[in-house]
């Protein structure tokens, strides 16, 4: 396979762009938990009737801003209340958790919303619960890589199973009642496993040339700068040439801050506020990666001093805001600049405003996204 070739032809599928739904929750710790859990599934209700075509949910178990601590239980809460929408975990973070747990959940899952799940994985982002689940000083990554391949393996091999890794060992030899039913963990409904996708913040990262070698599909952060984004998909392609698989673009998903208004001066208003909805989102993320010594994804120069990377900075740079017209000549601007995704992914927000927060939803996938897809239908293909 020729690289730049492959990557040329992929560009010329990825015409209509989906519109789908992304949210790691942060509200302000003075929310009533109770009000928001409520709120975060309403936002994913509302995306399902306005023909979203997919949700996904994040989870952390100890940040009083980022409340949902099990996205598998959050989705079971939303099975039976959607139709059409496919929910997907934005991430089951899986040094948290043991491989059986997470195998046995995530069939149940899968059954519950009868293939309408995605599985989307990786180590976890947040310091306080590395400390919490005892791996701060893990090897996270190596940790994530046995904990997919032993869920792989109870999925597709026969009990007992007997699994053994550096971190866990999976085995019902000695209980394994077959005739009872008992020491078996249940398949998925989608065979042979739901698609699996990961997440991606970093620059030029390796993870996802191994991703895409796995046949696996990518979500890229709505935290991390367009400039840096658009080094994904170059590694994307890499890993599908290395498996020689021809690149999909509606394997990429790109995540973005997007806020939509009847017009500019309300979007403005509404999404630069640093006391705001937006604000108070990247102020949280700022604040947390600061002192992590990880800001460099906000940063268009990572010479940049950490000092110079404000608040303003980054909700300037990275939140799509405006009127109907402006948003889709921003979203055509953004696939220009980073490359062909398939799926573009509204972020979840709290809901300062929820008339205002509900209105830019239903102005995105009702005016917008037809602006964006009529555009991309128009524009000449070159190969």
């Amino acid at each position: 396979m020729d690289t730049e070739r492959d990557a040329l032809k992929a560009t010329a599928m990825g015409g209509h762009l989906k519109l789908g739904f992304f949210t790691m929750p942060i509200h302000p710790a003075s929310r009533d938990y109770t009000q928001t859990l409520r709120e975060d599934r309403e936002a994913v209700l509302l995306a399902d009737r306005l023909g979203f075509a997919e949700a996904f949910i994040g989870e952390h178990f100890t940040d009083l801003c980022e409340t949902i601590p099990s996205c598998l239980s959050f989705i079971a809460s939303l099975a039976h209340d959607t139709r059409q929408i496919r929910l997907g975990s934005g991430t089951v973070n899986l040094p948290n958790s043991h491989p059986v747990q997470v195998a046995a959940h995530v069939s149940m899952i899968d059954h519950l919303l009868e293939g309408r799940f995605l599985f989307g994985i990786g180590p976890g982002g947040l310091r306080s619960d590395w400390e919490a689940m005892g791996n701060l000083d893990a090897d996270r990554n190596a940790m994530f890589v046995e904990a997919i391949e032993q869920i792989l393996a109870i999925w597709t091999e026969e009990a007992p199973y007997n699994l053994k890794g550096r971190y866990w060992t999976v085995s019902t030899e000695q209980t394994l009642i077959p005739e009872a039913g008992q020491g078996i963990i249940l398949p998925p409904f989608q065979k042979p496993h739901p698609p699996i996708l990961v997440t991606a913040i970093a620059p030029h990262s390796r993870g996802i040339v191994a991703a895409a070698e796995r046949g696996w599909s990518l979500i890229s952060a709505n935290f991390t700068h367009t400039k840096w984004i658009a080094t994904h998909w170059p590694k994307y392609v890499e890993g599908c040439e290395r498996a020689e698989r021809m690149p999909d673009p509606a394997d990429w998903r790109v995540a973005r801050s997007i806020f939509v208004a009847e017009e500019d001066a309300t979007a403005r208003r509404y999404a630069l506020d640093p006391e705001g909805a937006y604000g108070y989102y990247y102020w949280n993320l700022m604040t947390k990666r600061r002192l992590g010594n990880a800001l460099g994804v906000f940063k268009e120069n990572p010479e940049m001093p950490d000092s110079e990377c404000t608040l303003d900075y980054v909700l300037n740079r990275l939140v799509i805001w405006g009127g109907v017209e402006t948003v889709a000549e921003k979203i055509l601007a953004l696939r220009k600049e980073i490359g062909p995704f398939g799926t573009l992914l509204y972020c979840g927000h709290d809901w300062v405003d929820p008339v205002l927060a509900r209105r830019s939803m239903e102005l995105l996938a009702t005016e917008v996204m037809p602006r964006v897809n009529r555009e991309l239908g128009e524009s000449p293909i070159r190969v």
